[in-house]
């Protein structure tokens, strides 16, 4: 299952997927999002395997949002809708996985790295990282209506509308002191600490584990709003803003906003 842009690593009791881009602080192509998905897939197939460990290679970042330059061929509404619903299966699928999910981070968790943040169980961070949704400062598009569910679930709605507004990473200490983050440990001691937790929660009962995990979920799920989100993605997706957005950040300079 690995590729050259993931590592899949089967070290019973535990499973370690690494999204391996460095030199792209890990953004994710399309086909890093479908190893998510199969890396789920064998996980839960597997009952020697007890939890799923995702990291990101070369330590300046766990994920850094979606690879932007995959947006240049959006040009209608359904490629904008298309791709939300996309993330959000992929998501779907990892809030699914019966055993435990920890995230290690690294530096940057930007974009869809703060969603798949927020999706996991447990996120272990250095403190030199950050987290956050920078798209109001960057490409003027929008989150989907379950990764801001799940943003809201862990900080709140009023602290998630602060960060989206803003479009501001909050440093590690910061993000902890919130929820967004569950702990920080020192950069040297980071892989000995997820992989101790890791055999730790490996050790304990699956079932009570496993309960605890699914009562967690549809206790949150009962609380999510149901209604369509495509009208807004549709609204930022096919705006000349995101366009700028999208340019602007591929010429490494500031978007120019218009609101239209």
């Amino acid at each position: 299952m690995s590729s050259p842009e993931t590592l899949f690593d089967i070290e019973p009791p535990l499973a370690i997927l690494t999204f391996n881009r460095p030199e792209a602080r890990n953004a994710m192509t399309w086909a890093m999002y479908d190893a998510l998905v199969a890396a789920c897939e064998r996980v839960d197939a597997d009952p020697a395997l007890r939890v799923l460990v995702l990291k990101g290679a070369g330590g300046k970042a766990f994920v850094s949002g979606t690879d932007i330059s995959q947006f240049q061929s959006f040009h209608t509404p359904s490629d904008a809708i298309e791709y939300e619903r996309r993330i959000s299966r992929v998501l779907g699928r990892l809030d699914l996985v019966a055993k435990p999910t920890i995230v290690q981070i690294e530096g940057f968790a930007t974009g869809a790295g703060c969603g798949i943040a927020a999706t996991c169980d447990l996120t272990i961070a250095t403190p030199d990282s950050s987290i956050g949704i920078p798209i109001a400062r960057t490409l003027g598009n929008c989150a989907s209506t379950g990764t801001f569910a799940r943003l809201v679930d862990l900080i709140g709605p009023a602290r998630a509308k602060e960060m989206l507004f803003t479009g501001r990473l909050l440093p590690a200490a910061e993000a902890q002191a919130i929820g967004l983050i569950g702990r920080v440990v020192p950069r040297d001691t980071i892989e000995a600490e997820v992989l101790k937790t890791a055999r730790e929660i490996a050790g304990n009962a699956p079932l009570t584990i496993r309960a605890t995990k699914e009562m967690t979920r549809r206790i949150l799920a009962a609380r999510r709003p149901t209604e369509s989100d495509a009208d807004l993605i549709e609204m930022c997706y096919m705006s000349a803003d995101f366009k700028e957005g999208v340019t602007a950040f591929l010429s490494k300079r500031r978007p120019q906003w218009t609101g239209a």
